[in-house]
């Protein structure tokens, strides 16, 4: 049975296709045979309490790094068709962040077309209640030692209980505004300053984990359950950001025996949010992130071990939409 499944992301111009997880969920499901419906946020709207759209039906196709240069790697439909959320099966959610406003009334129209009967991946009240940051402090049992504050003395208290620390905006992405903190570091003040915004902002500081060097792992969740490998990304030299976008090189891993204990302790929660999609950030034995908007490195590791993740939310997805 064909499905007719929407897709809100940021502009398809704007992506690498060939390492991008979003047009991997596309491709796939196109392959198996249902309809592709491209969406923007500025394109979602509530008429009478009612969920729209603007949207384009979307082709697109799998080439090589290189072809993908000339952007013949998708169609979109001419002119947009208003039409009713609901009246699609599926809406996958893979904006990417910041998580601001204009992110959490979007996650407010998408409930309007859950409501109507629309499977949304992922649901949009547990989207806006799990944080990326905060979301780790339901599982301290994986975390390492952390605070969330806006107060410059709490913060200096704690970096100079762990000599070495990260300090971190709830809101970024991609390694952005990551910092460094050491207690005796001459900048300390003004970086805590800065992500505080002079007291009036929430910031994460954790105690820095020397196992960075071996690299962030991305692990991926499918219904609860982990993808046996992980894409380890391994700081450039003289970085402490692992990200990719900031640099970071990707290894793929076989996933520990410890990692299997930290995504048992976080796959039944997922399940019961219904965050059918997710991405957990290991370093080390330790959970720093979990990323329940738009996580990526599919790409990656399908390239690497000959797998097909999307392969598998997509059974997930068919089966949940058919019953």
């Amino acid at each position: 049975m064909a499905f007719k499944i929407g897709v809100i992301m940021d502009p398809i111009e704007t992506i690498k296709p060939y390492k991008d997880t979003t047009f991997a969920m596309m491709l796939e499901a196109q392959t198996r045979g249902h309809y592709l419906f491209y969406i923007e946020l500025g394109d979602m709207y509530l008429a009478d309490g009612e969920a729209w759209a603007i949207t384009h039906q979307i082709v697109v196709s799998d080439q090589t790094q290189d072809s993908y240069a000339n952007d013949n790697w998708f169609e979109k439909s001419k002119g947009g068709c208003h039409i009713k959320l609901e009246d699609l099966d599926v809406i996958l959610m893979r904006k990417d962040p910041p998580f601001d406003m204009e992110f959490i009334y979007v996650t407010y129209i998408l409930e309007r077309a859950q409501q109507a009967g629309t499977l949304v991946v992922n649901d949009p009240a547990s989207i806006r209640s799990a944080n990326e940051k905060l979301f780790t402090s339901w599982f301290p049992q994986c975390c390492p030692e952390t605070i969330v504050d806006r107060s410059a003395h709490r913060i200096l208290d704690f970096v100079k209980q762990h000599q070495k620390t990260i300090i971190k905006p709830l809101d970024g992405m991609g390694g952005a505004s990551i910092f460094s903190l050491t207690h005796n570091d001459s900048n300390c003040n003004v970086i805590i300053e800065t992500l505080t915004n002079h007291g009036t902002k929430f910031a994460m500081v954790q105690r820095f984990i020397p196992d960075i060097t071996k690299g962030d792992k991305r692990i991926l969740m499918v219904n609860g359950e982990p993808i046996d490998y992980s894409l380890a990304r391994i700081p450039a030299s003289g970085e402490n950001r692992a990200n990719l976008a900031a640099g970071g090189k990707g290894e793929g891993q076989k996933l520990s025996a410890h990692d299997r204990w930290i995504c048992s302790q976080i796959g039944p929660v997922l399940r019961k949010k219904g965050l059918l999609f997710v991405g957990l950030d290991v370093i080390g034995d330790y959970l720093t992130e979990i990323n329940v908007t738009s996580p990526t490195c599919a790409r990656e590791l399908d390239s690497i071990f000959g797998i097909n993740i999307c392969g598998k939310l997509f059974d997930v997805i068919e089966g949940l939409v058919k019953c």
